[in-house]
């Protein structure tokens, strides 16, 4: 699934890396100054664009995108103090946002969003809230609200049930991921010839938690070797054939770099030699860190300001294969799928949509819960819903926007590079309870 996926698109702009803010509560006989709010430049009227949820149901997105970047002005975050430390939004500290009727959100990306959170909400209702900030019963009141939204009334369903909160200093920073589709065989044949593998038989999952308490949400995989489990083979050794006999080939690429950008992404559509298309998503990835190649080629002068998009990054590794070969082993990760027959599907296990699904750190974010970004940009300005995460995606008011498919969504993904404020979307009184020194679970 696209969720889980090692790297989201990391921009896929630089190919490069994820990047987190890391900030202190404030105190709270220290209450924060806000700033002035600076408007944002009204989106143009550009077409919505739709989105399939794979379930018979098509979400029409509500945000305006053709391709442009169009400029906007970020609201300005409140002023806070640091924290080097903090690894959660509970230890970031929280403060209060805008009020939502303040947000330039249409009827439309409204309506888009409602669709999404109403999917989360079994997740919601389950999961426990890495973040710190809420417990399973704060969502219930939004799930049924959201249930029962008449038609139209979905702007009113976010100012009735939602109140913003900024975590840490709010500094955001928002990439793009897309679904791929590259040309592909079932059949090794002439012109296709690098591999994508399915999981091999021999990775080994650990879950630490169940060796003590103290790494509790901690997991390594790795192989078997004699009475020892050491790391599993990094993508050097595996593109050299290391588990050739150990893991099954779905399908054969036609491009090196583009199945490794198809890791990247972690799940996309291959396009068969007769027409027809397989959709693979992520299974499993070999447990060795993620390497942005985009960084050590630009650190290297291998490519200028002109090539940092993923499509440049591409161009460069088609036009040195060798040398290109060399780089993407450097990033050791490597990813095994699996056939699917639905759209991609994010970490919650539900369909992701383009222009309203993205990806986040649950240690800062909810899964499932509603974000408010407002950028420089005016494509990843608005409404979108907390449904993926990624193997880049690491720290607070860091976000991966997922686009869809198709052209249009590869470029737009491939060069998202937007800076801004995100304010966070809980369920009214979370930052009251809050405050007042509740625990958030139960």
């Amino acid at each position: 699934m696209i969720g889980k996926r090692v790297s989201t698109s990391f921009a896929l702009a630089l190919a490069l890396s994820a990047c987190g803010g890391r900030v202190v509560p404030v105190a709270a006989d220290h209450p924060p100054v806000r700033q002035p709010v600076a408007r944002p430049v009204p989106n143009r009227p550009l077409p919505p664009r739709p989105s399939s949820t794979g379930a018979g149901q098509t979400i029409t997105s509500g945000r305006a995108y053709d391709g442009r970047i169009l400029p906007a002005t970020p609201l300005l975050a409140t002023s806070v103090v640091p924290n080097v430390g903090a690894t959660t939004a509970a230890t970031a500290g929280v403060v209060p946002g805008p009020s939502i009727d303040t947000l330039p959100i249409t009827e439309a990306q409204a309506e888009a969003a409602r669709q999404a959170f109403l999917t989360s909400c079994p997740g919601l209702m389950r999961r426990t809230d890495a973040s710190g900030l809420t417990r399973s019963p704060d969502w219930q009141t939004a799930c049924d609200a959201a249930r029962a939204a008449p038609r139209g009334g979905a702007r009113d369903f976010f100012l009735t049930n939602f109140e913003t909160v900024q975590v840490g200093d709010g500094r955001a920073f928002a990439t793009g991921y897309y679904e791929p589709e590259i040309a592909a065989s079932r059949d090794r044949r002439p012109g296709y010839d690098v591999p994508i593998y399915a999981r091999p038989d021999d990775l080994v999952d650990v879950d630490l938690g169940q060796f003590s308490s103290d790494l509790k949400g901690k997991k390594i995989r790795g192989r078997v070797d004699g009475k020892s489990l050491i790391p599993y083979y990094d993508r050097a050794a595996i593109v050299g054939g290391a588990i050739d006999r150990r893991a099954p080939v779905l399908a054969w690429g036609a491009d090196e770099a583009a199945v490794f950008f198809l890791q990247v992404q972690g799940s996309g559509r291959l396009r068969l030699p007769d027409g027809a298309i397989m959709r693979v998503g992520y299974d499993d990835q070999n447990g060795r860190d993620y390497t942005g190649i985009g960084a050590l080629m630009k650190a290297r002068g291998l490519i200028g300001p002109g090539q940092t998009s993923m499509q440049g990054i591409v161009a460069w590794l088609r036009a040195n294969p060798e040398q290109g070969r060399a780089i993407m082993n450097e990033n050791k990760s490597f990813v095994f799928f699996r056939e699917i027959t639905t759209p991609p599907l994010g970490a919650m296990g539900y369909v992701v949509n383009g222009g309203v699904s993205a990806a986040v750190d649950t240690k800062f974010v909810p899964l499932g819960a509603p974000v408010f970004l407002s950028m420089d940009r005016q494509d990843a300005t608005g409404l979108w819903v907390a449904q993926d995460t990624g193997g880049a995606i690491k720290g607070a008011n860091r976000f991966d926007t997922f686009w869809g498919a198709g052209p249009l969504a590869e470029a737009t993904a491939g060069g998202m590079a937007a800076r801004g404020t995100a304010f966070l979307l809980l369920p009214v009184g979370t930052l009251a309870r809050m405050q007042a020194g509740a625990p958030a679970q139960p």
